[in-house]
C-alpha cells in the first residue's frame, strides 16, 4: 500500500498569507484601511514569546499594523481590563488577541468576556462561539479553521464523511466539531475518557487528533485512507539523547495506513496564524462598513 500523502501545512499556509496580503492591499485601495492587530502579552513565558514574535511579524509580512503590549507578570486584572477597553474602542484596531495562558492570579474567561466580539480574532468569545454553534457568520477559532482548511485541501467537499474528533476544549475539540457539521459531516467527539476508543476512530473517514497526549493515536486506530488531522505537539526524548517533536498520532504508524495525513511540525501550526491574519483582514472589512 502506498505511503499517505503528506499535507504540507507550510505551503497551504503561505498561500493563504498570500491571499491575506492581497486582501490588505485592496481594503487599504477601496476603504483607505489598513487592518491593525494588538497583541497583549501578560509576563514572560519563553513558549508565548515565540508565538507572539511569529503573530507580529507575520502581520506586518501581510502589510498590517502590528501592535505589541508587553505587561509584567504581576499586572492586575484590571489594568489588562482597562487596556482592552481601551483597545475595543480604538478605530486604528481591528484584531485584539490576548495571548494564553495568562498569570494564575487573572481570570481568563472574564479577560476573553472583555474582548469586542467583533474584534476577537482568536474567536473565543462566547458570542462568536455561540454564532459558531448555530451555523451563523462568524470569526472561527484560528486553529480549528486551519484543521478544516487542511482537511479540504485533501478533498474540497466533505460532505458525508464520518468524522472523528479526539479532544474537547474549547480552543480545538469543540469547535472544529462545529466547523465540520458545517461542512455536513458527521461528527462524533471522542477523548482520552471514551470506551473503546480506537474502534470509534477506525470508523472515521476523517480523524482531527487535538487530545495532547504525545503519540496516543497508533497506526492501528486509522482506517485505511482515512485523511488525519494532527492537532497535538508534544516534546519527547529521542533515542540519541536529545529530544523531538511528535504530535498526537504515531507519525511513522499511520503514515502507512492513512491516505492523507499532516506532519508535526509543518502542518496545523502555520495554519493557526494564517487563519489569525484572515480573521483580522475579514474584522478590519467589517469595521469598514459600519
Amino acid at each position: 500500500m502506498p505511503r499517505a500523502l503528506i499535507i504540507d501545512g507550510k505551503s497551504i499556509a503561505h498561500r493563504l498569507r498570500l491571499e491575506v496580503a492581497a486582501g490588505v492591499a485592496h481594503l487599504q485601495r477601496a476603504r483607505g484601511v489598513v487592518p491593525g492587530l494588538a497583541v497583549v502579552l501578560v509576563g514572560e513565558d519563553p513558549a508565548s514569546q515565540v508565538y507572539v514574535r511569529t503573530k507580529m511579524k507575520a502581520t506586518r509580512d501581510a502589510g498590517m499594523i502590528s501592535l505589541e503590549h508587553k505587561l509584567p507578570a504581576g499586572t492586575p486584572e484590571a489594568s489588562l481590563l482597562t487596556l482592552l477597553a481601551e483597545l475595543n474602542g480604538r478605530a486604528d484596531v481591528h484584531g485584539i488577541l490576548v495571548q494564553l495562558p495568562l498569570p494564575s492570579h487573572i481570570d481568563t474567561r472574564r479577560v476573553i468576556e472583555a474582548v469586542d466580539p467583533a474584534k476577537d480574532v482568536d474567536g473565543f468569545h462566547p458570542i462568536n462561539i455561540g454564532r459558531l454553534a448555530s451555523g451563523a457568520c462568524t470569526l472561527a477559532p484560528c486553529t480549528p479553521a486551519g484543521c478544516v482548511i487542511l482537511a479540504k485541501s485533501v478533498r474540497s467537499d466533505l460532505t458525508g464523511l464520518e468524522a472523528v474528533v479526539i479532544g474537547r476544549s474549547n480552543i480545538v475539540g469543540k469547535p472544529v466539531a462545529q466547523l465540520l457539521l458545517n461542512e455536513n459531516c458527521t461528527v462524533t467527539v471522542a477523548h482520552s475518557r471514551t470506551r473503546d476508543l480506537p474502534s470509534i476512530v477506525r470508523r472515521a473517514d476523517l480523524v482531527v487528533a487535538a487530545v495532547g497526549r504525545a503519540e496516543m493515536v497508533r497506526g492501528d486506530w486509522i482506517k485505511p485512507g482515512a485523511t488525519v488531522i494532527d492537532v497535538g505537539i508534544q516534546r519527547v526524548p529521542a533515542a540519541d539523547g536529545r529530544s523531538r517533536l511528535v504530535g498526537d498520532v504515531a507519525f511513522d504508524e499511520a503514515v502507512d495506513v492513512a491516505g492523507a495525513l499532516t506532519p508535526v511540525p509543518g502542518g496545523v501550526g502555520p495554519m493557526t496564524v494564517a487563519c489569525l491574519l484572515k480573521n483580522t483582514l475579514r474584522a478590519a472589512w467589517a469595521s469598514s462598513q459600519v
